[in-house]
């Protein structure tokens, strides 16, 4: 029988600030063996109990990958068609067959356009604290 594991979390930076927090929203959930959260995440909270408060430090490997250099690439700005102004920062929904990803743009040079479609927290160790609110037994077929 597995596990879901209702938790309350916050995510810090490396300076201990809070970037992301469930207070005042909705608690994660997080199901050992599931696609629906990182890997690190799912090793941290199996076997824990209701109750249980910790921090854990998840390197890049069990949580969004590393940051990958394959991942970046030049476009020609006619791309972005019917975008007033192309920007570093702006973020866009792509289609690539079946999969769809978010690319961020890094840089804009004339009609050449750097983008980046690595996850904006690929490369960097997540630390987290989380409270463990619930545990409940669930089927397999729950996953």
């Amino acid at each position: 029988m597995s596990k879901r594991y209702t938790v309350n979390y916050w995510l810090m930076n490396e300076a201990g600030e809070v970037v992301d927090t469930s207070e005042k929203g909705e608690p994660m959930v997080i199901v050992p063996g599931s696609t629906t959260s990182i890997e690190g995440l799912q090793k941290a909270v199996d076997g824990r109990s209701v109750g249980d408060r910790i921090e854990v430090t998840i390197p890049p490997e069990l949580a969004y990958g590393v940051h990958n250099a394959e991942f970046i690439s030049e476009v020609d700005i006619a791309m972005f068609d019917g975008i007033e102004k192309v920007v570093p920062g702006m973020k866009f929904q792509t289609n690539t067959g079946e999969q769809t990803q978010i690319v961020q743009v890094m840089e804009v040079d004339g009609n050449r356009v750097v983008v980046d479609a690595n996850h904006p927290l690929a490369g960097l160790p997540l630390v987290f604290e989380l409270e463990i609110v619930s545990v409940e037994d669930i089927e397999a077929s729950e996953r």
